[in-house]
């Protein structure tokens, strides 16, 4: 049955998880392989509707090849594509990193912006991936990036009602101190792939199950 225990206020809720999560996951961090802010960029893009695990395969060859934005810029677009291939919509992919490395030259002196509003001037970068390379590559909470598992598993815990991720980012980043904003992200990614599934969520198992609404729990 699900829990129809007496809840925490939204605001404390979302406290509690985070500190559980942090428990939990205490080494928690990133999962793609990068070594300069231009290479988590590209990694971030190639990582749409793909794992982590494909793209870490796929760029050590693609960054040996072209290590920074004027040698992607340059890039012959078919060999581009090859290398990209197998992390899906390679063509779409490729043109976008092509594009951002090119703005990155012409527009902003060959280094990534680090700046939310000037990101997300780049072909292929949405909030999603401007808030990985923000607070990965520079440091800076500028939101919560909502993924798919960020997204599920907000709305299964009953912290947002939304289904588009810019509003249920909104709602996070209320609930949330902004210290925290990309480690909550990160976490409940974790959470989502060991516990919290998409199908068949492991809620016997799960350590936020007695605060969660969606749980189904012993009867």
């Amino acid at each position: 049955m699900k829990n129809t225990r007496q809840l925490p206020s939204l605001k404390q809720r979302a406290l509690e998880i985070l500190i559980r999560l942090q428990r939990l996951y205490p080494h928690a961090t990133c999962s793609l392989h990068y070594s300069t802010p231009l290479q988590l960029l590209v990694a971030t893009i190639l990582s749409a509707q793909c794992t982590d695990e494909r793209v870490n395969r796929v760029t050590p060859v693609l960054f040996s090849r072209f290590p920074d934005a004027r040698s992607l810029a340059n890039a012959d677009l078919t060999e581009l594509e090859n290398l990209v291939r197998s992390t899906g919509f390679y063509r779409h992919k490729a043109k976008n990193i092509q594009a951002a490395c090119r703005m990155i030259i012409t527009d902003f002196n060959g280094e990534v912006p680090q700046q939310m509003e000037q990101l997300l001037q780049l072909p292929g970068v949405a909030r999603k991936t401007a808030n990985v390379v923000l607070a990965h590559a520079f440091g800076i909470n500028a939101g919560v990036t909502v993924d798919t598992h960020v997204k599920r598993l907000s709305q299964r815990l009953g912290l947002t009602k939304h289904t588009d991720p810019i509003r249920i980012e909104r709602d996070l980043m209320q609930l949330v101190p902004q210290p925290d904003w990309e480690n909550w992200s990160i976490r409940l990614i974790y959470h989502g792939r060991a516990v919290c599934k998409a199908r068949n969520p492991a809620c016997k198992a799960c350590q936020l199950a007695d605060i969660c609404p969606s749980a189904i729990v012993p009867g």
